[in-house]
């Protein structure tokens, strides 16, 4: 099947949200799981007490297993695309950790009697793409009839115990690299409303951060997260506050998509960056105006690596200080 099969089919049309964008808040995220008892276990190394992006077990004396999942609805029309941003987005939070995914099965949810499963067949036949190119085994995985198209992997992945790339590792006096720019979630916004396709928004969600997390371990950085669903601020704001540091952001080196701005200006913004800010602005205190604020909170889907360390090739975005009056600064 082509996508041209379905020429009227327009995925994001089948679903409330889209992408990383609909994740629930992490306000109401973070009461319910403060409520869950937490793991004792002598081996687990990161758990879910600081929102880390996966959990990582030690099996012998220097090795891990990292395990994560993540599924999403529709943020682009074509099956294929989705099929592989979504993927993309799975994998990311092992490379976030400085792990190597080996293992991957697909978690699939889809309305039968709306949108032929043949289209379906064009989403995983998207994820199996981004496992090949990874060098990821895909094996099975899981399906249910649900209402809304959505899709993911839960992934496996191993790593050196001692040199994982944690969000409470931080330290003060040391850069922030941003490793992917922002924007992706105004863009996928745009594209819901108009059916406007954004190449460029659809090779940044599509490039694995293998080669960025790589980069991280072999320049000796210790602290690492993905930026996605919560935004750039909303991922520092955690990474900051599990390391009991404070982190100034420099507005100005932040980059974007192109056309995500002129997009954020004629009104395209997901209720979910709105969000973000929401829940991080108490912890905030900002010397630009609103709208920049609201991108820099613009929940992103499969973005890129934020790195507490300088990374070749790509921008250095602010800095990690001593912690202060407010968790996040923005400048």
């Amino acid at each position: 099947m082509t996508t041209a099969t379905y020429p009227e089919l327009r995925l994001t049309q089948h679903a409330s949200g889209g992408g990383c964008a609909c994740k629930v808040p992490p306000g109401e995220l973070e009461r319910v799981l403060g409520g869950l008892p937490t793991s004792t276990h002598p081996d687990l190394l990161v758990g879910m007490e600081n929102g880390d992006d996966a959990a990582a077990v030690r099996i012998d004396g220097t090795r891990a297993v990292i395990a994560t999942a993540d599924f999403f609805t529709p943020v682009v029309d074509d099956p294929y695309d989705f099929g592989r941003i979504a993927a993309t987005n799975a994998l990311s939070d092992v490379y976030a950790m400085g792990g190597t995914p080996l293992v991957a099965v697909n978690l699939l949810a889809w309305p039968r009697d709306r949108i032929p499963f043949d289209v379906a067949a064009e989403v995983l036949r998207g994820g199996a793409a981004v496992c090949a190119e990874a060098g990821t085994v895909l094996g099975g995985g899981h399906s249910v009839d649900d209402p809304e198209p959505k899709y993911g992997q839960a992934v496996t992945g191993i790593a050196d115990a001692d040199r994982l790339l944690r969000n409470d590792a931080g330290r003060a006096g040391l850069p922030l690299t941003l490793t992917k720019p922002l924007g992706l979630g105004v863009l996928n916004n745009r594209h819901k409303a108009t059916g406007e396709r954004f190449e460029e928004a659809i090779a940044v969600m599509t490039t694995l951060n293998r080669e960025a997390s790589l980069a991280a371990l072999a320049a000796g950085v210790r602290a690492a997260t993905d930026v996605t669903g919560f935004g750039l601020l909303g991922h520092l704001y955690k990474l900051a506050r599990a390391s009991g540091v404070s982190a100034v952001v420099d507005s100005v080196a932040v980059p974007y998509v192109g056309g995500a701005r002129a997009s954020f200006a004629a009104g395209y913004v997901p209720g979910g960056s709105r969000r973000n800010l929401d829940w991080v602005r108490p912890h905030l205190r900002s010397d630009v105006a609103d709208d920049e604020l609201v991108l820099l909170a613009d929940a992103q889907t499969s973005g890129g690596l934020l790195v507490v360390g300088e990374i070749p090739g790509h921008p250095v975005v602010g800095e990690l200080v001593p912690a202060e009056e407010w968790t996040v600064r923005v400048r």
